[in-house]
């Protein structure tokens, strides 16, 4: 659900003839579009305000076609990003799940689709499974990861099926000046009329029938026209309304008075945001959600003060391949540490266990982070960071009380816990010795069943490449030392290039002198 813009400045959509006869245009427009063609239709819902009624304007118009002329698929999705503020994704499955038994009682062509990201995609699997840092404006990794590829993956499988489609948006003008000037750029490029093309995905266009609809506009319609697959937009309203610092839904009499909604619901894990607006209100204004006080304080631990070393302890001064990088002399940091990386997971297990144990009956079994996750992020651990403690299990024992419900690992990928605990002895304070050895030892317990082992060469340079310095200040040093190096070969060649110039030039002016 994205941030709403304010209605200064824009009219009203029902100014001129009012609320009923611009609906009722919508619908006839609706109707005319769908039945002109055979392309499918996909629309993007999020359970908030604006794609709630492009949704409904969608199914009214479908409903006033005859049976025999619904013919052309209609793909409602919504993208799960695993990370969504509980309240939202509860309202959301529910919603979804009306909405496929209402569209077969009423024998719509319409389908609801819950997308999610690939296990290797998602948020908790990147940053705990490969360390990497919370996003941040200039390393926003998750955006695409999270959002963009599984509805991209689904509208180009449409796509490939039908060889078109038509996304339908409940995106507006009024929403913010840099959403207006987006449509309008789009706008100016129709070769159909109401069908802007899709500037990121060829061959699917994309129509907006709430595009000049402003924030009071929208809920207008939404408390005037009843739900058509039996949800109740006051529910929504209330949502909204408790999601507000104040607590509330003013009534709109001028363009001076504030409209209701204008909060940001997303992910409950977002850093790209200053604070978690939505659901520090939510907390505030109803004592029974104060089981995802948890959620709040742990995306707050995510989120360090905005100072270039707030969470320089937790991250590794190597980069994700081993490199040192130095950035105005310092090193830049790299992923989180191991044991960072289990502290997190141990946060997430224990948030969700208070959740499981004080939240209401229908967060019982809500999932922050799923099996397929854990598994992926053993994998990672144990594969390709070459943590062969496999830690994983016990940390999620540890902090949940229940067994690990993962199945076993390949005994070949692993080492015993006693086995560790004696290499640990033996390299002593030797963080770097340590790594060192038990990749090399993570190496040879993978190649050992190998009949070819190509490859094994490569994959033992780059164990020492990553783990043979002395420590991180030794690190820096050898850095800092090839950086210097490459300055003065840079400074000979450019100096070497600068007297092949200047000889023949010298060489000319002898000749005319003579």
């Amino acid at each position: 659900m994205a941030r709403n813009g304010t209605n200064k400045g824009t009219p009203s959509a029902f100014a001129e003839s009012g609320i009923k006869s611009v609906v009722a245009d919508l619908k006839n427009e609706i109707a005319a579009l769908y039945g002109s063609d055979q392309t499918p239709w996909v629309i993007g819902y999020s359970g908030g305000k604006d794609s709630t009624a492009a949704l409904q304007l969608v199914w009214l118009a479908l409903s006033d076609i005859p049976i025999e002329k619904r013919t052309k698929p209609v793909y409602v999705i919504s993208t799960d990003t695993l990370v969504e503020n509980p309240i939202v994704a509860l309202w959301v499955s529910k919603s979804l799940s009306k909405m496929g038994e209402q569209a077969a009682r009423q024998h719509l062509p319409l389908t609801a689709h819950r997308l999610t990201p690939r296990p290797e995609n998602t948020f908790w699997v990147n940053l705990i499974g490969r360390g990497y840092p919370a996003p941040r404006p200039k390393f926003r990794w998750c955006t695409e990861r999270l959002k963009i590829m599984p509805s991209t993956h689904f509208i180009n499988s449409v796509v490939q099926k039908h060889g078109e489609a038509i996304l339908v948006l409940g995106t507006r003008k009024a929403e913010s000046a840099a959403r207006a000037r987006v449509m309008n750029r789009f706008e100016a490029k129709r070769v159909r009329e109401r069908l802007s093309p899709n500037g990121g995905m060829p061959n699917s266009f994309v129509y907006t029938p709430l595009e000049d609809w402003t924030n009071d506009d929208v809920w207008m319609f939404l408390m005037q026209v009843a739900n058509p697959w039996g949800f109740n937009n006051k529910d929504l309203l209330t949502m909204y309304q408790g999601a507000t610092a104040d607590g509330e839904c003013p009534l709109v009499v001028d363009s001076s008075t504030p409209s209701c909604g204008d909060s940001r619901f997303g992910c409950w894990v977002c850093t790209l945001v200053e604070k978690d607006k939505s659901m520090q209100a939510m907390i505030q204004n109803d004592d029974e959600k104060s089981w995802m006080l948890p959620l709040l304080e742990l995306r707050n631990e995510l989120d360090p003060p905005k100072t270039a070393d707030a969470d320089r302890p937790l991250r590794d001064f190597r980069r994700m391949n081993g490199a040192v990088q130095l950035f105005n002399d310092r090193p830049i940091p790299g992923p989180y540490k191991q044991n960072v990386r289990e502290d997190w997971l141990r946060k997430v297990l224990k948030a969700q266990r208070h959740i499981r144990d004080n939240g209401p009956e229908e967060v019982r079994d809500l999932e922050l982070i799923t099996l397929a996750e854990l598994e992926e992020i053993r994998r990672i651990w144990v594969v390709e960071k070459h943590e062969i403690e496999d830690s994983l299990p016990s940390v999620y024992e540890a902090a949940t009380g229940l067994p690990y419900p993962g199945g076993r690992i390949d005994d070949n990928l692993v080492m015993g816990a006693a086995e560790i605990d004696i290499l640990r002895d033996l390299c002593g304070k030797d963080a770097l010795h340590f790594q060192l050895t038990r990749e090399l030892l993570s190496i040879e317990k993978r190649h050992k069943s190998m009949l070819r082992r190509a490859g094994l060469f490569e994959v033992v340079e780059q164990a020492f490449f990553r783990n043979f310095y002395d420590d991180e200040d030794d690190a820096i040093a050898r850095a800092r030392q090839h950086r210097d190096d490459l300055d003065d070969v840079q400074e000979r060649v450019l100096e070497e290039r600068s007297q092949i110039v200047q000889k023949p030039l010298d060489l000319a002016v002898g000749e005319d002198e003579r």
